[in-house]
């Protein structure tokens, strides 16, 4: 499909289709390339022997689905241009709807959406997983609501320990493979529960770079949709947005990308006019989180000094990745 396809580095997205001049950089026939088709497209029936495991009639239909993200997206509503969706997954996306191709900066990319249209993405490689890293190898425990407890309201935005979740070096905005988790402005006061609220919010200004990328290329959004396993905390939560300044909403449904392969497949099978209207029509929204005015001034501060952070140390990475 063109989401996934996208990503490969071989199709012309403005155009949809498969992209000569990188075919012919890379030595590829066009004739070992697939068929492209929208996500939404039915591709055939499912092989009778597929069907009688499945115990399913042949005359199933099976669409083409879409990548993780433009899935995910889907799954969480995102399919009108300007609908934002944020993922905490194992890495981290800012993914926004567009009726038109864009011509992106370095960091972020533009590629076919599943709803036939068109997206942006900014893309953090260690997302959630910066929190179970944290949990797991550091404080040694499973039970991660227990210690988010200590993260109290009023402690949220007055954070003066900052940490900077490059565990696996970062994709957007830096594209630096080399960079490194930091933890910057520990004191003897300093607590578990800072330490974890630090980490949740490195995240957050992660991603907000992305966001601030996308800002700057005018695609602004007055609300966001959130989804993958760190969405499941109130408080981070809370964190996207005061730090983001709009609301972050969840849906009912908690795999949001395997309702957007449904909703894909209930378009192909003709039981939805489009994907507009199949997202209408099967997503619910839940809880909301509405942001503080007076944690957003603090986090719009603290984002300038978490990226003269990163700024310093850019040419301390390369000195540690040489050694």
């Amino acid at each position: 499909d063109y989401s996934d396809a996208s990503g490969t580095l071989l199709l012309d997205v403005r155009n949809k289709c498969w992209s000569k001049e990188m075919l012919a950089v890379c030595g590829v026939s066009q004739r070992q390339l697939p068929r492209l088709f929208e996500s939404y497209e039915t591709v055939g029936t499912l092989k009778p022997e597929i069907a009688e495991v499945l115990g399913l009639p042949a005359s199933v239909k099976v669409a083409a689905g879409a990548g993780d993200n433009a899935a995910a997206a889907i799954g969480t509503g995102t399919a009108c241009s300007g609908a934002c969706n944020i993922s905490l997954g194992t890495s981290g996306t800012i993914f926004i709807a567009s009726d038109q191709f864009l011509l992106p900066p370095d960091g972020i990319h533009s590629f076919a959406h599943a709803d036939g249209r068109y997206h942006l993405m900014g893309c953090m490689l260690s997302a959630a997983s910066c929190n179970k890293w944290f949990m797991d190898e550091i404080l040694r425990t499973k039970d991660y609501p227990a210690e988010q407890k200590n993260i109290t309201d009023e402690m949220l935005g007055h954070n003066h320990v900052y940490y900077l979740p490059y565990l696996m070096g970062e994709r957007t905005p830096h594209l630096n493979p080399n960079c490194r988790g930091v933890f910057f402005g520990l004191s003897a006061i300093h607590t578990k529960a800072d330490m974890l609220r630090a980490v949740m919010e490195g995240v957050s200004y992660s991603l907000c770079d992305c966001q601030q990328i996308l800002r700057e290329m005018k695609a602004n959004t007055q609300a966001m949709m959130a989804c993958g396993g760190g969405a499941k905390s109130a408080v981070w939560r809370q964190m996207l947005a005061d730090m983001y300044g709009c609301p972050v909403q969840t849906i009912r449904a908690k795999e949001g990308p395997a309702l957007g392969a449904a909703i894909l497949a209930g378009v192909g099978a003709g039981v939805f006019p489009d994907v507009v209207s199949a997202c209408e029509h099967l997503i619910e929204p839940d809880e909301i989180c509405r942001p503080d005015a007076a944690a957003h001034a603090y986090y719009e501060k603290g984002h300038k000094l978490y990226q003269k952070l990163y700024a310093s140390l850019k040419d301390s990475f390369e000195d540690l990745a040489a050694l």
